[in-house]
């Protein structure tokens, strides 16, 4: 698994890119997503939703089990990926393109996200 060295990581196994006009993608990593097994349902925060860095703001849905979903960072959702919600197996088969699940506008962002290689040390035990 090669975690893409442009973006951080949170412990909660979601993933940041960098932002762009303040505003950055989030998702959850290929480790998270292998874990959960076919993701099959999406809950989404909503545009205009304010998200809470550590805090819950969606769910994940697999053929395994139900899964929160945390934001990495503190913010206003700017769009939800409507791709993901109707096809949710986006999140297993593109986790770091197409799988992609909201967009924020950084209000906040914690000191203790990880890089990509602090990120699969930390998601190999």
């Amino acid at each position: 698994m090669s975690n893409p060295q442009q973006l951080r990581y949170s412990k909660e196994h979601e993933w940041l890119s960098a932002a762009e006009e303040g505003v950055s993608a989030i998702g959850i990593t290929e480790h998270a997503a292998n874990a959960l097994g076919d993701v099959v349902f999406v809950q989404l925060p909503e545009v205009g939703d304010t998200v809470t860095a550590g805090e819950t703001c969606g769910e994940l849905e697999s053929t395994k089990s139900v899964s929160d979903l945390y934001s990495p960072v503190t913010g206003e959702v700017v769009e939800a990926n409507q791709d993901v919600v109707d096809d949710p197996s986006l999140v297993n088969s593109a986790p770091f393109e197409g799988g992609w699940l909201f967009k924020v506008r950084i209000a906040e962002e914690p000191d203790d996200l990880l890089s990509a290689d602090e990120y699969t040390a930390f998601a190999a035990g």
